[in-house]
């Protein structure tokens, strides 16, 4: 079984605010959408850290590189935020492919909405974390990314949302660096079903958390939400 994360937290601004680690016992290769540590190649640690959902930093790749040396981590790395309490996070694992996904939906879109450009709506974000035990080849590693970001939106239509995901969410795709690797990374290929399958139960799972309570981690801590809303949070 690959590494489950770590609950810790960090104090910012007068609060304990949560966040998801992995220390991976040794590097992995991974395709990351991430704002940190995004495109492929080696990595040697996650997080997914909750922020306000009136989170306004116009740096979210410095901040999660000063989040990172708060927890002594050192090379390179991959960094996430969601507006999202992180406790809520639902891991799932099916035939080896393990899974682990923060939904926040407050503000789910249609990719291919016309007439809409920008960040001009109240943000929301879904990180997906997959763990796949094979290395897979580079073309399987960019299609294993594609498999799960339709089992994603799978998801969320059986959630009753006409959306295709939100504006910020991410995804981070992660499997050994060495071994033999395996070619194809769609939804009919050896991993890639199992993956599907593992990503729609932790997206639906945690939607169906997210919109029972409609709760973001600012909600639960008491934080006002004063601030201009940035596409880097979401709840």
């Amino acid at each position: 079984m690959f590494a489950e994360p770590s609950l810790t937290h960090r104090k910012e601004d007068g609060h304990e605010v949560p966040l998801l680690l992995w220390r991976f016992p040794e590097p992995v290769l991974a395709a990351s959408s991430a704002v940190l540590g995004g495109g492929t190649g080696p990595r040697e640690w996650l997080i997914n850290a909750s922020v306000p959902m009136s989170y306004a930093r116009p740096d979210p790749e410095a901040h999660l590189a000063e989040l990172a040396g708060q927890l002594s981590l050192s090379g390179p790395g991959i960094g996430l935020l969601t507006g999202v309490d992180v406790h809520d996070v639902v891991p799932t694992a099916e035939d080896g492919v393990q899974v682990w996904a923060t939904v926040g939906l407050g503000a789910p879109i249609r990719a291919a909405e016309p007439g809409v450009t920008g960040f001009a709506h109240r943000p929301g974000t879904i990180n997906i974390v997959v763990w796949v035990p094979q290395r897979l080849g580079d073309g399987a590693l960019i299609n294993a990314v594609a498999t799960a970001t339709e089992a994603k939106t799978q998801a969320l239509y059986a959630l009753g949302l006409d959306a295709t995901g939100t504006a910020t969410d991410a995804i981070c795709v992660l499997c050994p660096l060495g071994g033999p690797s395996a070619a194809y990374g769609g939804p009919r290929s050896h991993w890639g079903t199992p993956m599907a399958r593992a990503v729609y139960t932790a997206v639906r799972d945690g939607g169906e958390v997210n919109l029972s309570t409609g709760r973001s981690w600012s909600d639960r801590a008491g934080v006002s939400d004063t601030t201009a809303h940035r596409p880097a949070a979401g709840g």
